[in-house]
């Protein structure tokens, strides 16, 4: 028995000992590849960096003569050599070398760390591999970890007297009763920590950690480029990545902040796989203290994850049945995610089976998933959701649609409410009003119109206790380059001639897909740019996403690309198939292109596996293009991802840059920094009806073309078409 106590002894400290070194060999590896980043960007910093540090007082003009140019050159040669090579004295080649160390400090300070996907790279593949074996035996053990600590304390606490026990007879013969009490006391309780062991898989448990093993440079790469957010989750474990806590908080009120990090987040309901970044954790355990929000987070930050972890720590508390609302096109998605992330049950209450799904549901519990279609038949039901979670939430801002009166039906009988949409502030202040109005009335009646005009503290202040909001710059500082190109090109004969029919028509719509009306794509500027543009990422092992509002260029497009296309995506595809287009795009083990209709594929889809992104026009709304950029460059992107917008000079296309410009930067006031700029509240409506009238004058103008009543007529019958 004492061999068995001494045995589980040695493997509970032996599992704690490899799970600290796994963690410290991980921050030794991010140590060395940081280091190496750091001296990367002094390579690159001249030495004026040093004079500005120095206020100018340094003697710096004869170091470019001498061949020392940047940081990097003063810290590699030393004070010495610097005073030896540039006759400027040992004490002023000192000030120099402890200024370039200032430098480097700052730029270690501010450093945004980032994994380049290169598996030629030893150090960073040393860190993957480490953050791998970490992770590992973390999982392994930290089930049995403390439970192993205390039995080893335990077990040194009452092995003396246990060894008494296990005395011979003329020994004991010598000892006290006392003393053989204790004894005997002692080997029952080491017995029956041995026993608690042994139930609970401890010796097993250690031994996992022990077997662990570290995967090859191929298998831990692989894995980074699948799982590359997960790794970025278990490194902010480990070491302090920085970031910008008060974005990552939202720039709350800190009476806000103070209550949500005094609340706990019960995480035993998620799958063991899933590791919370601190801003999604803080973004989960908002929704448990103000209990009727909008998370406005820009995409690719998680929003489902965030929900799902909400419901988890719910569900750990004792809730059993929780409701999510979302477009057909993404319900798919939500029950995967669900089953892929947590242990709830999780049913769709979709199609032909949904009145059975929701009988099912109100028996059981667990996650439903409905559309907002579908949403009318349950409500009036006796079930009172834990939490109701409305995926892209704009889809109800207008308080007189069917589907808004359903939602506020619903929300009214929800224990809690959580509005998901990374375009609260689309277009018009009292949109957002009305958002507000579902969940808090009382506070959408102090948000008036006068609001957008008294300046962004005002309406912070005003909406902090249910609107969160945190942008990728801001907390995902290791997501790799957004390149964005415009690609302007000329009209052709054939293009050309089809765009000019278009303004004599007065058809906003046909001009802007004019650029596609060919029978041969030779004879499109865009359309050839755009074979060049794919050719050459596949070419490069990229794979490349093609967004356009149009049916009929998504089809000139696949017959241009055929057989290299997928999709198209449109407002038609079955959501089962559209899952499927994107799981065959995504696994694909060679280059592909996908091509979709963007306000189809532009929300809800996780379409990281491309890196190039191809938007064969401007769009109407700047949200509509952010949201589809964001499809690719979100969390768990390892790659630079290049935007290419397709450009006519001298166009519609033109034209629509122009005037949309303003109402971009105001977009980006109105919903990036969750505040409302210094300006009249609808000064960023300007509408489609609008837009095209202005435009179609102005083109009409330049092209001699007179306007007449029809052109009226036909802006805007094309507005209102979608085809």
């Amino acid at each position: 028995m004492l061999a068995r106590a001494e045995k589980a002894q040695v493997h509970a400290e032996e599992m704690v000992k490899v799970v600290d070194a796994a963690r410290t060999e991980a921050v030794a590896a991010f140590d060395a590849v940081r280091e190496r980043q750091v001296s990367a960007q002094t390579e690159k910093l001249s030495i004026e960096s040093i004079r500005d540090v120095s206020d100018g007082q340094l003697r710096l003009d004869t170091l470019p003569e001498k061949g020392f140019f940047t940081v990097a050159d003063v810290l590699r040669a030393g004070a010495a050599q610097l005073a030896s090579a540039c006759d400027i004295g040992e004490d002023e080649a000192t000030k120099v070398v402890e200024a370039a160390q200032q430098v480097r400090q700052e730029v270690r300070d501010s450093l945004q760390f980032r994994i380049d996907l290169d598996p030629s790279d030893a150090q960073t593949t040393r860190l993957l591999q480490a953050l791998a074996v970490w992770a590992a035996v973390r999982h392994a053990g930290e089930a049995h970890q403390k439970q192993g600590a205390q039995l080893a304390r335990e077990l040194a606490e009452h092995r003396p007297q246990a060894q008494d026990a296990g005395a011979g007879k003329m020994r004991r013969l010598f000892m006290g009763a006392g003393r053989k009490q204790a004894a005997d006391v002692a080997a029952q309780r080491v017995q029956a920590l041995m026993q608690e062991a042994a139930s609970s898989g401890l010796l097993r448990a250690s031994r996992d950690v022990l077997a662990v093993k570290v995967p090859t440079a191929a298998e831990v790469w692989r894995d980074f480029e699948q799982r590359s957010a997960a790794y970025y989750g278990l490194l902010a474990q480990v070491v302090d990545l920085g970031g910008d806590v008060a974005a990552a908080e939202g720039h709350l009120p800190a009476d806000i902040v103070e209550r949500i990090n005094a609340q706990r987040l019960d995480t035993s309901r998620l799958s063991d796989s899933l590791r919370l970044r601190g801003y999604q954790s803080f973004g989960a355990r908002f929704v448990l203290v103000q209990r009727r929000v909008i998370l406005g987070d820009e995409m690719g930050l998680g929003k489902t994850v965030q929900s799902i972890a909400t419901m988890a720590h719910l569900a750990a508390a004792g809730a059993t049945h929780f409701l999510v609302v979302c477009p057909a096109s993404v319900l798919i998605n939500w029950t995967r995610e669900v089953a892929a992330h947590s242990t709830l049950p999780v049913v769709a209450l979709h199609g032909s089976d949904r009145a059975r799904a929701a009988a099912r549901w109100h028996d059981q519990g667990g996650v439903a998933v409905t559309t907002f279609g579908s949403l009318g038949t349950l409500t009036g039901t006796p079930t009172r959701p834990s939490l109701l979670v409305v995926d892209e939430a704009h889809y109800v801002k207008n308080p007189n649609a069917r589907r808004s009166q359903a939602v506020s039906e619903i929300a009214a009988a929800s224990e809690r409410v959580l509005f998901l949409t990374g375009t609260a502030l689309e277009n018009r202040v009292d949109e957002f009003v009305a958002l507000v109005g579902h969940l808090r009335p009382e506070i959408a009646s102090t948000m008036e119109a006068q609001h957008g005009v008294s300046g962004a503290e005002a309406f912070r202040r005003v909406a902090a206790p249910v609107y969160l909001r945190r942008n990728q710059q801001d907390v995902l500082t290791e997501l790799p380059e957004l390149v964005q190109v415009d690609e302007w090109e000329e009209f052709g004969a054939e293009d050309g001639a089809a765009y000019e029919a278009a303004v004599s028509e007065g058809n906003f719509m046909a001009m802007r897909r004019a650029a596609f009306a060919v029978s041969d794509p030779r004879d499109s500027a865009k359309l050839g740019r755009l074979l060049e543009i794919t050719a050459e990422a596949m070419a490069n092992g990229r794979k490349v996403v093609v967004f356009s509002y149009f049916r009929d260029v998504l089809e000139t497009v696949c017959a241009a690309l055929s057989p290299r296309a997928c999709g198209p995506i449109t407002g038609s595809t079955p959501t089962v198939e559209r899952q499927r287009i994107v799981d065959r795009f995504t696994t694909s083990p060679t280059a592909a292109v996908l091509v979709c209709q963007i306000e189809a594929a532009g929300v809800g889809l996780n379409i990281q596996a491309a890196s190039v992104v191809i938007l064969c026009e401007p769009q109407v709304k700047p949200s509509t293009e952010a949201q589809a950029i964001a499809r690719a460059h979100r969390m768990g992107q390892v790659r630079s991802v290049q935007v290419h917008r397709l450009l006519i000079a001298d166009s519609v296309d033109q034209r629509m840059l122009e005037i949309l410009g303003s109402k971009a930067q105001l977009f980006d006031a109105y919903v990036r920094h969750s505040a409302i700029a210094e300006a009249s509240a609808g000064a960023v409506d300007i509408s489609e009806v609008q837009l095209a009238r202005t435009i179609v004058a102005q083109e009409q103008r330049r092209l001699s073309h007179p306007a007449g009543p029809k052109d009226v007529h036909a802006m805007q019958a094309a507005v209102n078409a979608r085809s």
